[in-house]
């Protein structure tokens, strides 16, 4: 049975989308840590990171590096905190997190975000993309 990150892929579930290409797909977390918490997966369903295989597994670090300042950017964080933990889902997944401590990643915390918030965060994202390639 394909995994929900499987299911938002090929938009059977929907999804607030970042970004897209051949072997990657970042969307927003629906239960972040911190709002514009965006989840990079590749395109194939492996669920330890050291078994990705070339070239997904090189893909999601080089959005990562993409996506991380305008994820900055949008939410005014200082930092994007990552973390690869991948027992929620067997379906690798890289999170990018908005953080101005250590404390805010060492709490664990997370809270449902409203649509109104996802759509709004999204859409910053998208813009400070958008404005990185001009």
């Amino acid at each position: 049975m394909a995994t929900i990150f499987s299911r938002i892929i090929a938009w059977e579930v929907p999804s607030y989308k970042i970004y897209e290409d051949e072997y990657t797909f970042a969307f927003l977390d629906i239960h972040p840590t911190a709002l514009g918490h965006t989840l990079i997966v590749p395109k194939i369903e492996v669920d330890y990171f050291v078994d990705v295989p070339e070239p997904f597994y090189t893909a999601v670090f080089q959005v990562a590096k993409k996506l991380a300042p305008a994820i900055q950017r949008a939410t005014g964080c200082k930092r994007i905190s990552t973390l690869i933990a991948g027992f929620e889902v067997h379906h690798f997944h890289y999170h990018l997190i908005p953080t101005n401590s250590l404390a805010e990643i060492q709490s664990g915390k997370s809270s449902s975000a409203s649509p109104q918030d996802l759509e709004m965060m999204q859409q910053k994202i998208l813009e400070e993309l958008e404005n990185t390639q001009q």
